[in-house]
């Protein structure tokens, strides 16, 4: 896709971007089962995880430290500390941590996926290729590794080699929402928007759709120009006065998209069936 022609273009890839990352920059989950010691401990590490998860993260940060001091080698402790840095957005630290996790544990997964998550955001794509091919090696059916495999491929612009990834992984995970959901965007960015929105209707439906799923989605309507099933979808999560700034932002896209003949292929709004689309609530201003 150029941007040559258009900076709205170029302003669309940047949200791309941002959408794409969402799912492989969670914090990756820890396994307990590899971590043995007291009692004390292991409650330590669990009150570390939960200050992590509600955001305290000051105070995960001692759990995990206090941990450490008792037991240097402890490698849910040495992940919790390199998480902390993570969502702290302190990626240098955060991939030197992560590295000393994997001295620990050469052949657990969790170290490598979150140096992966931290290459893809320093925007290091081919390091963050590598290392989920090398988590692949290990587990070769694990669904996280395969929505990072397939992200650092699609930010990269291999938008076919991504939707492999993802369709390959939804055969052995079909429940998978985040590689869905990928899939989706990656069919809208790679010139599919109908297919995209088609993916993407697929899990917005669910009752527990995450609001990425809507998001996606409501871009997609946006580029097709079903102006209302976006303005429906955006409505669940945001006030009026957002929505009515998304729209904007959409029709300007597609405009740009118009007078670009490289740009993503514009098919008429009837192409997809709002009928499709789950009842919504809209959000009180």
């Amino acid at each position: 896709m150029s941007t040559q022609n258009s900076p709205l273009i170029a302003v669309l890839l940047s949200v791309s971007v941002l959408l794409l990352a969402s799912c492989a920059n969670q914090t990756p989950n820890l396994s307990r089962a590899t971590t043995p010691g007291s009692t004390s401990e292991t409650n330590d590490l669990h009150l570390g995880d939960s200050a992590l998860n509600s955001g305290s993260l000051q105070m995960a940060t001692s759990l995990y430290e206090k941990t450490l001091q008792s037991d240097p080698k402890s490698l849910a402790a040495t992940l919790g500390l390199a998480n902390v840095a993570y969502r702290s957005a302190d990626m240098e630290r955060a991939r030197l941590i992560y590295m000393r996790a994997e001295q620990l544990a050469p052949n657990d997964i969790e170290p490598k996926i979150g140096r992966a998550r931290v290459a893809i955001r320093q925007r290091h794509l081919d390091e963050a290729i590598e290392i989920y091919h090398q988590v692949l090696a290990l587990q070769p059916d694990n669904p996280t590794a395969a929505a990072g495999l397939g992200t650092a491929l699609d930010l990269q612009g291999h938008h076919t080699e991504a939707q492999a990834v993802y369709r390959q992984a939804l055969l052995l995970h079909p429940d998978a929402q985040d590689v869905r959901i990928d899939l989706g965007l990656s069919l809208v960015l790679g010139q599919n928007v109908r297919e995209g929105a088609n993916v993407l209707l697929e899990v917005a439906n669910l009752p527990d759709a995450p609001v990425e799923a809507r998001q996606d989605l409501a871009l997609a309507f946006g580029l097709i120009g079903n102006t209302d099933a976006a303005k429906q979808i955006l409505a669940r999560d945001l006030p009026p006065s957002n929505v009515n700034d998304n729209l904007r932002f959409y029709a300007a896209i597609r405009q740009a998209y118009i007078e670009n003949p490289s740009g993503i292929p514009v098919k008429s709004p009837e192409a997809l069936p709002t009928a499709k689309i789950a009842p919504t609530t809209p959000v009180a201003p």
